[in-house]
């Protein structure tokens, strides 16, 4: 089983939806029993929440149910726990290299990169570009998908 990790910043809005969506090309190509993906926040502000309404929006749209979904904030252990960790952004990316003690087997990756782009997938909370986001992820998620031949 390969496990698969999503972080952003509060584990409310960008790695949520990167969760379900991937969670769904997954059961759309019948391999859900072969993958196990979460998402988790690099801060501990918001555990316990709920997914942000506006992104728990955009995934309603899509007809995926999130609502079991409560934001926890990474750990130590998730570095040998997940086979892959993908971060919304370079903050993203800093601050689980400092929780993980770096990236021994090269584990962490921005989710663009997996599209062949180096930007970050900008947090919604700031921007409200809560369209753009679920584009870019969408886009990252598929890419993903196609390199790990999903």
């Amino acid at each position: 089983m390969t496990k698969i990790l999503f972080v952003c910043y509060g584990n409310i809005c960008r790695s949520p939806m990167a969760e379900f969506i991937m969670k769904d090309i997954v059961e759309r190509a019948g391999k859900s029993d072969e993958f196990y993906i979460g998402s988790a926040a690099t801060s501990d502000e918001n555990t316990g929440w709920g997914v942000y309404g506006p992104a728990r929006d955009q995934l309603e749209m899509m007809g995926l149910d999130c609502s079991s979904k409560k934001a926890r904030r990474i750990h130590p252990g998730d570095y040998d726990e997940f086979d892959i960790i993908v971060g919304m952004d370079s903050q993203n990316i800093r601050n689980m290299l400092r929780v993980f003690g770096g990236d021994p087997a090269g584990k962490i990756k921005k989710l663009l990169e997996y599209a062949g782009e180096t930007r970050d997938v900008e947090d919604p909370w700031f921007t409200r570009d809560f369209d753009g986001v679920r584009e870019d992820i969408i886009r990252g998620c598929e890419a993903m998908a196609k390199e790990l031949e999903i």
